[in-house]
């Protein structure tokens, strides 16, 4: 079987460019340091340029009301789609030429899976304690840039696969989650 052809190559190309595509997913805390953070593209090729992009963003929006609804704004030739809670910043970063409602509704799939995943207590506390569930639900939403799924009954069920009690089948749980749950039968066959 010889190589792929000049049209498979194409239609790769094609169809990429005609999906929509997502450079980033942020979120941050209230003092704009990292909690979850996801790049697609070469945009901001080291770390250094990322932290600066995001402490930009982060500056540039902490005085806005984006509490109740979605904000949008144009930050160096980005579409970048915001909305706070409590003491979370989430973040959405399209190109210029991207679809804003689009970009809206990664957002709102990623906050509200977050939102389900962490049963309504979405802080950082709980954020930190659930970042694996977290980074899950955003390779649920987007894949290399280019979006999968936006609705967050789909993306907290694929996430929470691997996010059951301690309780549950090892099979169930995520690895730290099955980490704590074998030092605990550990340390309790070591004190009989």
């Amino acid at each position: 079987m010889g190589p792929p052809s000049l049209v498979f190559y194409f239609n790769i190309v094609v169809h990429r460019e005609l999906c929509p595509s997502v450079k980033n997913i942020i979120l941050l805390d209230s003092d704009g340091k990292r909690v979850a953070v996801k790049y697609f593209t070469d945009d901001w090729p080291t770390n250094s340029a990322k932290e600066t992009f995001e402490k930009f963003v982060f500056t540039k929006t902490q005085k806005t009301n984006a509490r109740t609804e979605a904000e949008i704004a144009i930050f160096e030739n980005n579409i970048v789609v915001y909305k706070f809670v409590q003491d979370l910043h989430f973040f959405v970063t399209g190109s210029d030429q991207e679809n804003e409602l689009i970009l809206s509704s990664v957002l709102q799939a990623f906050f509200d899976s977050v939102g389900i995943l962490l049963r309504g207590n979405v802080d950082k506390k709980a954020a930190l304690e659930n970042l694996d569930v977290i980074l899950l639900c955003i390779d649920e939403i987007i894949d290399g840039g280019i979006l999968l799924e936006t609705d967050p009954n789909v993306i907290a069920g694929k996430a929470a696969s691997n996010s059951i009690d301690s309780g549950a089948a090892l099979s169930e749980q995520t690895l730290g989650q099955a980490f704590a749950s074998a030092r605990e039968h550990l340390t309790r066959s070591f004190l009989k």
